[in-house]
Formats: C-alpha cells, sequence, structure tokens
C-alpha cells in the first residue's frame, strides 16, 4: 500500500506541478513509453538477461572449484586470494573499456564483467561455509576412515549449502549490475544500452522503464535463487 501511494503521490506531483516529462516523467509517461516499444524493449530485455545469466553461471563454475581449492589446501588459499582481492579492489567499469578492446562490443566483454562482479561473493561464501564444520567433527570422520571425498560429500558440502546460496543471491543481482555497467560503456543492445540512448535524446519516460524492467529483473532472478535455496536446505529455512 505505501508503493502504491507513493506512486499516486508522484503522478499527482508531475500533473500538478506541471514538471516537465523530459526531467521527471510520470508513473503514467513511464507506463506509456514502454508500451510504445513493446516488442523492442523484449529484444533489449533478453539481451541483458542472458548475458546476467552466462555470467553468474560462469562465476558458479569456476568459483566453487577454486572454493573447493582454497579450502583443501592452505598454500593455494594464500595464493589466489590476494589475487582475488586485487580484482575486486578495481571497479568494474574501469575493466570494461579494456575488455571492449579485447573483445569488441559483442555480448562476450558484457558476460566477463557480470562474470567479474559476481565471481567474489561465491568464491567467498562457498570457501566460509565449506569451512564451517568444527574441527572436531572432521577429527572424528578421519579416525572413521573417511576419505577426503566423503568428507566433502557428507560433512564439508552439507553444511556450506546455507552460505553457498547466500553467495548466491549477492552475486544474481550483481551479475545484472555487471551487465549493465557493459553495456553503459559500449553496446548496441540491452537495457544499459536503452538507457544510455533515451537520456541523450532526452526521452527520460523511456530510460526510466529501462530501469524499471532492471528492477524487475533483479528482484525475479533473486527470487528464484531464493526458492532454489528453500529447496535445497528446507533445515535452514525453519532454523531461520
Amino acid at each position: 500500500m505505501t508503493f502504491v501511494a507513493l506512486l499516486l503521490l508522484w503522478e499527482a506531483s508531475g500533473r500538478i506541478f506541471g514538471v516537465p516529462i523530459w526531467l521527471l516523467p510520470t508513473p503514467m509517461d513511464i507506463v506509456h513509453a514502454l508500451v510504445e516499444r513493446g516488442s523492442d524493449l523484449f529484444l533489449h530485455t533478453w539481451i541483458t538477461f542472458y548475458e546476467t545469466i552466462f555470467g553468474f553461471l560462469l562465476a558458479i563454475a569456476l568459483g566453487v572449484p577454486l572454493a573447493v581449492a582454497v579450502t583443501h589446501s592452505r598454500a593455494l588459499s594464500n595464493t589466489i586470494y590476494p589475487l582475488i582481492l586485487v580484482t575486486q579492489s578495481v571497479p568494474k567499469v574501469a575493466f570494461a573499456p579494456i575488455l571492449l578492446i579485447w573483445f569488441g562490443y559483442g555480448d562476450f566483454p558484457k558476460i566477463v564483467v557480470a562474470f567479474l562482479v559476481a565471481f567474489f561473493p561465491i568464491i567467498v561464501d562457498t570457501a566460509t561455509g565449506l569451512r564451517s564444520p568444527s574441527p572436531q567433527i572432521i577429527d572424528l570422520a578421519r579416525q572413521l576412515a573417511a576419505s577426503q571425498l566423503q568428507i566433502y560429500a557428507k560433512i564439508r558440502f552439507p553444511s556450506a549449502l546455507p552460505h553457498f546460496f547466500s553467495g548466491l543471491k549477492v552475486a544474481i543481482t550483481l551479475s545484472v549490475i555487471g551487465a549493465v555497467i557493459g553495456e553503459f560503456v559500449g553496446a548496441e543492445k540491452g537495457l544499459g544500452f536503452l538507457v544510455i540512448e533515451s537520456t541523450s535524446h532526452f526521452k527520460t519516460p523511456l530510460a526510466f522503464g529501462a530501469m524499471v524492467l532492471l528492477a524487475l529483473m533483479s528482484i525475479i532472478l533473486f527470487g528464484l535463487v531464493a526458492a532454489i535455496e528453500r529447496a535445497a536446505c528446507p533445515w535452514y529455512g525453519r532454523e531461520h
């Protein structure tokens, strides 16, 4: 109800005070802009969506094995973590122009930026979860002749699931941001490109519409990850 009230107040204020549409469009102006660009918007949304998903899946594919590796080997942890921290300390918007030089204006640079922003929370949270079982439990498993594979399968991985999904929920929203950053720097399609193009022509309602679609995409993807988490970790949901 509060959200609806804010929308109504926004709509009424825009019409009462005569705020120019190019400065601050009303919600109805945004809806009209979305309707006018219907099929075109679907294409831009699809481009940003699959850039986000590919970057996210790539972050999982590389982040989880590396999390296992740094958990298993302290020497590897001391080697890899500083490198990861260095890459994370550089703003991703600074990487984007370099990636465009290397890979051109296709979709791949945007996928890489989405991967870079999603990778860090996945590897850190997964590694934290893999290390969460107490040393006493691990020692007991070893005394019972459990192999490393059995320890990971029966103890570490189940314990890591809540941490893993926490990382995924952060990573999926960051993947959307990463894809948009890549599109801001250089693209010919996608919602990020649409925001830049529409604002450069003072088509502010369309820019707001693209931002609404980006917000909806992030919310839906976050909700999907949360639903998978509830299915995979039912005990965790009951405890929290």
